[in-house]
């Protein structure tokens, strides 16, 4: 039966991307996906962590169905090597989960195969297939069945008529092989593996920092003083940077686009080298015996103060790039400074945490790793060519009308119905129109595996 899916499902797989586009058929394909591995490691698929990554990877291939976004493809790849991670180490970092996936899906057949471990070995006396027997008895007959057909074709000329009639170029090796393919990658995620020793590195590790060896107060207290110096001065500029940004957004009237990106622009660039400079200090003076000094309440004051003054100044690029998005709309580059700025504000608090719990850089890590790839998940669920055109069109103030051309065709309908309704350029109502020309082209000439919601949505036009 197991052996059944892995040839069912490698057949699937040729027949959903061989010579096909992404559509329908990576949606399908991470069903079939879960399925083997549910019918290989069914132990696993009793814990609700498994269930949950099943439902993520399911919701990425939804995406790609709905939207066929690059975002939506690359999420449902790192939700798929998540998933599988997952199974071979139910325990393990999002990231080892990540290196045990990709691992997997390339490597699996050749570690299981070739990487003999001794130990298992004198265990257990595993039998060997073996496999140059099977060659020979396979290919010698098939080889010598040929070589004398040949040879009789020449001797019989009914024989030879009969012969002639048989045609194998109903034959597609290329999809054959394509279908080898499938198998391989189909057989490596059957019983995922863990890479080895990072797997058990992070199992060991834990998330606390623990007192390592005797105090010696002389050496903490003048660490102590260092940073407290240190970290006091660098708030005291913060400040003085916060009161100076703050009072010129205030009282600054040039909303020109290129005034308002140099102001998000340099922002930003002040913003990640505050924050990295930060977490990395806090990292070095709260890395060990300095987290179990009693007189280091002051110390951790500040340093609380200096994240949230962070916190202030990321508010205030937020402020900006705010105003920058209504004057002149959504553009990718102004969303993705959105997201580090969410990401950052995470990234602040959980070093607070770090701080105040006695936190290792290793929780740092996790939490951060996790929090990225759920942010990643949710984003790609979002239509975000339809949101930005929509946006941009209706409610930004000013707009670069290219710009949404450019977009992927994600926002085609929505394009062409502005233009049917709105007085455009003529050179603007000729670009919309050829793209949504081309668009149906596409979606018609679309085979059932390349289909995504869009066909069904023309399909209801007519």
């Amino acid at each position: 039966m197991k052996k059944i899916s892995l040839i069912l499902g490698a057949l699937l797989f040729s027949t959903l991307f061989y010579k096909q586009d992404i559509g329908l058929n990576l949606a399908l394909f991470s069903i079939i996906s879960i399925i083997v591995l549910a019918i290989y490691n069914t132990k696993a698929f009793k814990q609700k962590g498994t269930i949950a990554f099943c439902m993520v990877s399911l919701i990425t291939a939804l995406a790609i169905f709905l939207y066929k976004s690059n975002l939506s493809i690359i999420a449902n790849c790192i939700a798929f090597f998540t998933l599988i991670g997952h199974v071979s180490e139910h325990d393990s970092s999002i990231y080892i989960n990540w290196l045990n996936g990709l691992y997997t899906f390339i490597a699996g057949f050749f570690h299981r195969n070739f990487n003999v471990i001794e130990s298992q070995e004198k265990v257990v006396s595993k039998k060997k297939i073996d496999y140059l027997h099977w060659i020979k008895i396979i290919g010698i007959p098939v080889t010598v069945i040929i070589i004398f057909t040949l040879l009789y074709k020449d001797g019989n000329p009914m024989f030879k008529d009969i012969i002639s009639e048989i045609d194998f170029g109903f034959i597609n090796f290329q999809w054959l092989l394509f279908a080898s393919l499938g198998y391989y990658l189909l057989y490596n995620i059957s019983k995922p593996i863990q890479v080895n020793p990072a797997t058990e590195i992070d199992l060991r590790t834990g998330n606390d920092l623990t007192n390592k060896g005797k105090l010696s107060i002389e050496v903490v207290k003048k660490e102590n003083q260092l940073a407290l110096v240190l970290i006091v001065l660098l708030n005291l500029l913060i400040l003085f940077f916060l009161i100076t940004d703050i009072a010129y957004l205030i009282s600054a009237n040039d909303f020109r686009a290129s005034s308002f990106s140099s102001q998000v622009h340099n922002g930003i660039n002040a913003l990640i080298a505050s924050i990295i400079i930060a977490i990395v200090i806090i990292l070095y003076f709260f890395r060990g015996n300095l987290n179990f000094y009693k007189d280091n309440k002051n110390l951790k004051n500040v340093a609380y103060i200096w994240i949230i003054l962070n916190t202030i100044l990321v508010v205030n690029i937020v402020i900006k790039d705010c105003q920058y998005i209504y004057h002149f709309g959504f553009t990718y580059k102004r969303i993705g400074v959105l997201v580090y700025l969410l990401l950052t504000i995470i990234g602040l608090t959980t070093t607070a945490i770090k701080v105040k719990k006695i936190k290792n850089f290793w929780y740092l890590l996790r939490i951060n790793t996790l929090t990225a790839f759920t942010i990643l998940i949710v984003s790609c669920v979002i239509n975000w060519d339809s949101y930005i055109t929509t946006y941009n069109l209706y409610y930004a103030q000013s707009m670069d009308f290219k710009y949404l051309i450019n977009l992927s065709n994600n926002n085609t309908f929505i394009l062409k119905n502005y233009s049917d309704n709105v007085h455009l350029k003529e050179s603007n109502k000729f670009e919309v129109d050829k793209k949504y020309r081309n668009y149906l082209f596409e979606l018609k000439n679309n085979n059932w595996q390349e289909i995504h919601y869009d066909n069904f949505k023309i399909k209801q036009k007519r």
